[in-house]
């Protein structure tokens, strides 16, 4: 099982209650901007184990998977 890597997320809270992911920031400080978010549901992380809100995301021109667990973003080791 590959670990959750828990990551500080900048977010946009529209008034309707959405959240929309725009950058993740890693521990070191460098920002990844969110390209695209395909799609949002809750699911389960079947490499990393936990459940929440998975955001589809495209990131550097590569798919990842986004959770929102609690209030907590991770996103799945590789």
């Amino acid at each position: 099982m590959t670990n959750k890597i828990y990551v500080d997320v900048v977010t946009i809270h529209y008034k309707s209650g959405s959240i929309k992911p725009l950058f993740i920031v890693w521990s070191n400080g460098q920002k990844y901007p969110i390209d695209k978010v395909k799609n949002i549901c809750r699911a389960a992380s079947l490499k990393a184990g936990g459940c929440g809100i998975r955001y589809t995301c495209i990131i550097n021109n590569q798919e990842r998977y986004l959770f929102l667990e609690e209030n907590k973003w991770f996103i799945e080791g590789r």
